[in-house]
């Protein structure tokens, strides 16, 4: 078995803490001896062990010799859990304490350097007890699955994910505002499985008005994500599922910094809904920006799903928010109707928003494109 087979089949049970970890990192570890897998571990939740400890506990046979594959770098301080690195080196501790180079985990493997400060010298720690180290094996694919948390963790700001169903000819809805359903049920199910790998999903006022979302992952199993409602003059009614379902206090609603103070949010947070205030553009529309800094500093909030309507999209497209963006394309045209940026108004080809694409796929009768901005050099 290659450093590569066991890297994938750690990141393959890294997954297993997929809506369960954050704002921790997903991380899957599998041990190896004599060519096979003889455990494996995974963070399974936030403030439970780590995948290290987690596949140390799980091995039923000796680890003399064994090599530990994991797709983060192990830990090497105290936060809710104890260092990893501890766990390892005491694989090759004598009966008196002092460490025997020949006992236990010879060799690690580790896939990607944690980006958190904090947590970083593990590696180094490793070395200096006479573990051989070996960094960067499916670097690529290790950063992708923590894509949320090195964002997060780096700059304080959530990864911000977008989503639009729309038809061939890039409309979201009808003339007459008719948008269910553009795609079909397996673009939905992969749809509601971004909801609840996230931490947030985000809607306009006029999403929660038009069609009164649920915005959970119901399609799929998973946990329910923090919803976010954009309302600048706090006008909506409590009548909507955001703002009166069970899941009440698991919305967040985003306001003026004016109204933030009023008695119409002091109502909200009497029902356990947060209130967030930021800042009014001169366009008149609350800064987004402002916004992911503040939830991503005060809430924690490292991934958000942005799910629209057009403004808020478009928006978020041309002031350049989005991290990702996932089209779900079906076989229809629609001819006119609401465009799927339908605020967006590039002034040249040149100022226009361009992509690149990450994948590509069938979703059912529908394409799914995952694309990636073309950041300014």
């Amino acid at each position: 078995m290659t450093d590569a087979d066991a890297m994938r089949r750690a990141l393959h049970v890294a997954l297993r803490g997929t809506g369960k970890v954050s704002p921790n990192p997903r991380v899957g570890c599998v041990l190896v001896r004599d060519g096979r897998i003889i455990s494996e571990g995974w963070h399974d939740h936030y403030g439970g062990i780590h995948a290290e400890v987690h596949a140390l506990r799980r091995a039923s046979e000796s680890l003399e010799g064994a090599t530990m594959v994991v797709t983060l770098e192990p830990c090497n301080h105290h936060g809710k859990q104890p260092p990893c690195t501890d766990a390892i080196l005491a694989t090759k501790q004598r009966p008196d304490g002092t460490l025997d180079p020949s006992r236990g985990i010879r060799r690690v493997v580790v896939g990607m350097r944690d980006p958190n400060p904090q947590a970083q010298g593990g590696i180094e720690r490793l070395q200096q007890a006479g573990i051989e180290v070996t960094v960067g094996v499916l670097e690529a694919e290790c950063r992708w699955i923590n894509r949320f948390f090195v964002k997060h963790v780096t700059t304080g700001m959530p990864y911000v994910i977008g989503k639009g169903a729309i038809s061939l000819d890039g409309f979201i809805a009808t003339r007459e505002g008719q948008s269910q359903w553009i795609s079909g049920e397996e673009a939905r199910r992969r749809a509601h499985a971004l909801r609840a790998e996230v931490d947030a999903v985000l809607v306009g006022r006029a999403t929660v008005e038009r069609d009164n979302p649920h915005l959970g992952p119901r399609l799929v199993r998973g946990r329910m994500p923090r919803r976010i409602v954009l309302d600048t003059g706090l006008r909506l009614s409590m009548n909507y599922r955001v703002l009166c379902d069970e899941h009440r206090m698991r919305t967040i609603v985003a306001t003026s910094r004016e109204r933030a103070e009023s008695s119409a949010a002091d109502a909200l947070r009497r029902e356990g809904i947060t209130v967030v205030g930021v800042s009014v553009t001169s366009a008149g529309r609350l800064a987004l920006d402002e916004l992911f800094v503040t939830i991503g500093k005060e809430l924690s909030i490292t991934s958000v799903l942005v799910e629209g309507g057009a403004q808020v999209l478009s928006w978020c497209i041309e002031h350049g928010l989005l991290d990702e963006l996932h089209l779900f394309v079906a076989p229809m045209m629609l001819g006119q109707g609401i465009s799927f940026t339908a605020a967006l108004s590039a002034q040249s080809l040149q100022s226009a928003p361009r992509w690149q694409y990450h994948a590509l796929g069938r979703a059912g009768d529908d394409t799914h494109l995952i694309l990636l901005p073309q950041r300014p050099s």
